[in-house]
């Protein structure tokens, strides 16, 4: 099994992520360092946080890395932060969107660039060697004013138009890393905010830490209660957001293409890079722009290198990730809203923007399958994806179909046990078809590995 997936080292605390196995990724990453090299690290609300922070922290000053503890934040803080503070590198300990018994690391270069595969290849080559270099007089502190500190740095590069404080805003951090966090920055910029689940809390009490429509059911009706135009709500540790407004879940696909359109006009730059997850609409909103749009692997590290390869206006995952250049190449999803806010009068412009276009519907599915069975799954998959008549299939990162009246991606989650079946065409019977094919070819093969 390799140590690293799609976003960083992850697994359930205890069983797959325990604190020997952070503590000896700490020492292969400070053996690759510099010595005397500077790295910051941040957690988010999980109850596990403390005790893997200890454990890093060990790790890296064994190795003779000098550490800075910046307490609980949001992944965009922890990446920006640590190139405003001329870090070597940041680490964030978090799971982001999964459940609260997981936990995890991910890493941010000294630029706030994830770190590559390649990067992420070399840290795994000494921790299966284990020969980890041995330093002394390293020492760990904690780093103080960080909201302060972020907050300094958003202000400087907001739009000249400024935000529409007319606006009531609803934050909901799921009990998450920007719980007292997004709030106060916004609140500090002089917008109109109502909060709902907005304490730190790592057994996400409010809500699941992923959300989305079947999540945030709550929150919309707080919305309606607290008469907000727009609800902004974060994952586990702020590296995705979604939007409500007072009609419910305003999707996926829908705010990454209008906020890129956004992006694309204000830079000038006409490139979107993206995932193999991301749906057509993009294409769609900004087609009268003469936007390319590149898809790549999942995940917002290779995202971000996409973007910065082909320098695009932005880098977004339909899930809500926002690499947003003018901040940096990292998930920057409060700037994201602030963009949004910069922009707009009001959300219905959101929904009768996307009225004008043909419609196109967009869903998931997912199947239980055990980490150690998803590569040979997904190679005999690759090999049945002829039978579904698709015009041509894409083997990037999973097995991706596109058929003229839509596509289907059946693809092996970085993240979690499971393999995800997405699927998006203009009918929203075609979607489900596709949707019930590609579940039930998994199921059919994950059943047969089981036996």
């Amino acid at each position: 099994m390799a140590l690293f997936g799609t976003s960083g080292v992850r697994g359930v605390f205890g069983k797959d992520l325990t604190l020997g196995l952070c503590r000896d990724v700490a020492s292969s990453l400070g053996t690759i360092l510099p010595a005397g090299a500077r790295v910051c690290i941040a957690n988010d609300s999980r109850t596990s946080g403390p005790a893997i922070k200890e454990a890093v922290v060990a790790g890296l000053n064994a190795c003779g890395i000098e550490t800075a503890d910046l307490g609980l934040l949001p992944t965009p803080a922890l990446a920006l932060l640590t190139r405003e503070m001329e870090f070597e590198t940041g680490i964030m300990i978090t799971a982001s969107h999964n459940p609260p018994e997981f936990n995890g690391l991910k890493l941010f270069r000294a630029d706030a660039l994830g770190y590559s595969r390649e990067m992420e290849d070399q840290i795994e080559s000494v921790y299966r060697s284990k020969r980890f270099r041995k330093g002394s007089g390293a020492t760990a502190r904690k780093g103080e004013g960080m909201r302060q500190k972020y907050l300094a740095a958003v202000q400087g590069r907001l739009p000249p138009q400024g935000l529409n404080r007319k606006l009531k805003i609803a934050v909901d951090p799921g009990n998450g890393a920007a719980s007292g966090f997004a709030a106060w920055v916004f609140t500090q910029l002089g917008l109109d905010v109502v909060t709902i689940n907005d304490f730190p809390d790592g057994r996400f009490p409010g809500r699941d830490p992923e959300p989305k429509e079947d999540t945030l059911h709550k929150t919309v009706a707080f919305l309606k209660q607290s008469k907000a135009d727009l609800a902004v709500c974060f994952d586990g540790d702020a590296d995705r957001v979604v939007f409500c407004d007072a009609e419910g879940f305003m999707g996926f696909n829908e705010p990454i293409a209008f906020i890129s359109r956004l992006a694309v006009q204000e830079s000038g730059r006409k490139v979107i890079a993206t995932t193999v997850e991301s749906g057509r609409l993009l294409e769609l909103a900004t087609h009268d722009l003469g936007v390319k749009v590149y898809r790549g692997r999942v995940g917002d590290a290779d995202v971000a290198h996409l973007a910065l390869e082909h320098d695009a206006a932005i880098g977004v995952e339909q899930v809500g990730v926002y690499i947003l250049p003018t901040m940096g190449y990292y998930p920057e999803t409060i700037f994201a809203a602030l963009t949004l806010l910069c922009h707009i009068e009001g959300p219905r412009e959101i929904r009768d923007f996307f009225q004008k276009m043909p419609p196109l519907f967009f869903d998931k599915g997912r199947v239980t399958c055990p980490n150690e069975e998803k590569s040979t799954l997904m190679a005999v998959i690759a090999q049945q994806a002829h039978e579904f008549g698709a015009v041509s299939v894409n083997t990037l990162d999973g097995v991706r179909m596109e058929f003229p009246d839509g596509w289907m991606l059946i693809r092996a989650s970085g993240t979690e046990p499971v393999i995800r079946v997405l699927a998006e065409s203009p009918s929203a019977d075609r979607t489900a078809e596709l949707i019930d094919r590609g579940v039930k070819l998994v199921q059919s093969f994950v059943s047969g590995s089981m036996q």
